[in-house]
């Protein structure tokens, strides 16, 4: 069924710029859908733009994607705030969604056995295979330092997407997520915010702890990581899925943020850089618990059909990860920057 023409004379008229200091500026566009987003960011009436032949995981459909959430953050920086609001952009934005979603579901299995998902996220590969199993082997300074790179797009708004599930939960199930929430913002002492933490790490390893910085440089397998948060945190229909993918944050990343301790010493990092996954280890292990018994239990208990919900979070969440991983780690082997662009020395 054809989208109706809405009459420009009913849309917002963007007037206010954002006064938000931590805004980043705007990227360079990737393809014809995010130079019409990003020309539309700065003012240009936005158009009608044919997004199904996009590729769903790759640069331009990920790059206008991460663009439109970030509306819903802190925006960007010279860009008017109601643009948020905007009906085309939000159509255009339900597109994108669309084609991302459906090449998810594609391309993950389905399955509804949540407690057999939940006890295979906790056990490590015996292969040794990942991106942390690398720095703390035989991984370099350089690598390090892009890991953080592309972690930072992330890990300085940590928590965020999944504030959105919040109000979309209720009883047991929100008040053990809230307490994780609690801690990922640091308890009420914002020198203990984990983004804050992150932001430590940054300036120690030489690297920027400007909100979004890196944006330019991070390919689109870094974005579909945090898009697919965005986009479950954004819809009440996908509260589950977003469950799952928390929920394998939560499990998996005590061992990982372990072994990166571990190999930031190897390679000389002081406290200052080591303290965010210092923090992780126990904070994480901690969190597991209540993800999978404070959460989940209460979730399946009061709505037992977000079953599918949820094993679909794990394994997309699962899917994007293990895309980013083999990126990193196939460019590493031959001596590439697994970034854009590489970093300054």
């Amino acid at each position: 069924m054809p989208r109706p023409v809405i009459p420009p004379s009913t849309l917002p008229v963007a007037t206010t710029p954002s006064t938000a200091e931590a805004g980043a500026p705007l990227p360079r566009p990737r393809g014809p859908i995010s130079a019409t987003v990003l020309d539309a960011l700065r003012g240009a009436p936005p158009p009608s733009i044919d997004a199904r032949d996009a590729a769903p995981y790759g640069e331009d459909l990920q790059l206008a994607l991460y663009c439109l959430y970030e509306l819903h953050y802190r925006g960007f920086a010279g860009v008017a705030d109601d643009l948020e609001w905007d009906v085309t952009l939000l159509a255009l934005r339900r597109d994108l969604e669309q084609a991302f979603l459906a090449a998810l579901r594609r391309d993950v299995r389905p399955g509804d056995d949540v407690d057999t998902e939940l006890r295979a996220l906790l056990v490590e590969p015996a292969d040794g295979w990942g991106v942390s199993h690398h720095l703390l082997r035989d991984g370099a300074r350089w690598q390090l330092r892009e890991y953080l790179a592309h972690r930072s797009l992330y890990h300085l708004k940590e928590a965020d997407p999944q504030a959105w599930v919040i109000p979309r939960l209720s009883g047991p199930a929100k008040a053990a997520l809230v307490t994780v929430e609690h801690d990922e913002y640091g308890a009420g002492d914002p020198q203990r915010m984990h983004a804050h933490l992150f932001a430590t790490t940054m300036r120690a390893l030489g690297l920027s702890p400007d909100y979004g910085h890196y944006l330019d440089v991070v390919p689109a397998q870094t974005l579909a990581e945090i898009n697919l948060m965005s986009l479950c945190g954004l819809h009440r229909c996908l509260r589950g899925t977003l469950v799952g993918q928390f929920a394998t944050v939560e499990l998996t990343s005590s061992p990982g943020a372990d072994r990166l301790v571990r190999a930031m010493r190897r390679l000389g990092c002081g406290c200052d850089a080591v303290e965010f996954y210092a923090e992780h280890v126990e904070a994480d292990a901690v969190h597991e618990q209540l993800v999978r018994r404070g959460v989940i239990g209460p979730l399946l208990a009061a709505e037992p059909e977000l079953a599918a919900d949820i094993v679909f979070g794990i394994r997309a969440a699962t899917l994007l990860a293990d895309r980013f991983g083999r990126l990193l780690l196939g460019r590493w082997e031959v001596g590439r920057s697994s970034l854009r662009a590489p970093l300054p020395s």
